[in-house]
């Protein structure tokens, strides 16, 4: 048998060998995809609508707390004048008496 046959009759046989592990990987690889596809979807039509949503009432929601954060310190400032107005008052009140 010459070098060539040899070459030809190995790559035959490992043809042959391999043919089932080539099938099981190419099975393997269209599985794959098929979750992946499956996991698009499922980013596309539930996942992405949820986070937009989100973002959508979050928002609104930011600003009202930033609001109300601010209405809170101008409330706290205009308390501590009072207090000290009140506290004032009550010392004018005390000499007069």
């Amino acid at each position: 048998m010459s070098e060539n046959e040899l070459l030809l009759a190995l790559s035959e046989m490992m043809d042959t060998k391999l043919k089932p592990l080539n099938e099981k990987i190419g099975k393997l690889e269209a599985d794959m995809n098929s979750g992946f596809s499956r996991i698009n979807m499922v980013l596309e039509n539930e996942i992405r609508p949820d986070i937009k949503l989100l973002a959508e009432n979050y928002l609104p929601a930011a600003k009202r707390y930033e609001k109300a954060t601010l209405e809170t310190e101008s409330m706290k400032a205009d308390i501590e004048l009072l207090k000290k107005v009140v506290a004032e008052h009550s010392d004018k009140l005390k000499k007069i008496s």
